[in-house]
């Protein structure tokens, strides 16, 4: 079966990384979500992608890490999907008003919220640890990462936790043997795709950046393949066909296996 894992939670129908977007997600058939995990200024774990607020919130082009978690936990992280249509689904009709009505005011959320959600639906969730470059101390949010999966008492089966920051993965496979990590790679199309010694199980691709020739490679050699950002169901089902284990995408309701 390849995996569809709503990138974000189903950020083409929601605010990205909202509890709104992951129960979007969700009722979309969806197997798992995606998000991020980042720190604040107090060093707290919220879902959030960028390193700063300015895209995603009402909270002006400011870095993430000059905000507490209370200061955070303040911002509307909502109201700017409709006022910025991202995918044009709410010009396309694919939204509707009650559900735009609902996001306003829309919270960015905790870790222990995203992990909470998850464990009550019974669902999948692959934490995404973002460098920021902002750790206090080195591993830092991979420790209290691991602290709050076990403090919600959900199960291991269903977390991942993936990381352009491989040594991040390797110092967390150290510490669990229960969650699975995936490792992601090709952030930059410039950079190109760096495998590294070829260690990780699963790998997390840019789908832009993938040929033939390169999973057939990563095949052979035995690994998982998942591909990001995967948003038209004919270049999903392409992928499929050439051995893709999961597709990521912020389009979980048009995608099928």
């Amino acid at each position: 079966m390849v995996e569809i894992i709503a990138h974000r939670g189903a950020r083409s129908l929601a605010p990205e990384n909202t509890l709104a977007a992951a129960m979007a997600g969700f009722k979309a058939g969806a197997h798992s979500w995606e998000t991020d995990v980042s720190l604040t200024k107090d060093n707290q774990l919220v879902l959030f992608h960028d390193n700063t607020l300015g895209r995603c919130t009402n909270g002006g082009d400011h870095p993430l890490s000059d905000y507490s978690l209370e200061q955070v936990l303040k911002l509307d992280a909502g109201s700017h999907f409709q006022q910025t249509d991202p995918f044009s689904t709410i010009a396309a009709g694919k939204v509707g008003a009650r559900d735009l009505e609902g996001f306003r005011g829309e919270k960015i959320p905790t870790l222990d919220q995203g992990l909470a959600l998850t464990r009550q639906l019974n669902w999948k969730v692959n934490l995404e640890l973002k460098d920021h470059g902002t750790e206090p101390e080195k591993f830092f949010l991979a420790q209290k990462t691991l602290e709050a999966v076990e403090k919600s008492e959900i199960d291991a089966q269903q977390v991942v936790i993936s990381s352009f920051n491989h040594e991040w993965l390797e110092w967390v496979r150290t510490r669990t043997g229960q969650i699975k990590v995936q490792a992601l790679v090709g952030d930059s199309m410039d950079k190109g795709l760096d495998f590294g010694d070829f260690s990780f199980e699963v790998y997390n691709v840019n789908a832009f950046m993938v040929t033939g020739p390169i999973m057939s490679m990563l095949k052979n050699k035995g690994k998982q393949v998942n591909l990001f950002t995967v948003n038209d169901p004919a270049m999903a089902k392409r992928f499929m066909e050439i051995g893709a284990n999961g597709i990521i995408t912020d389009f979980p309701q048009d995608i099928r296996t």
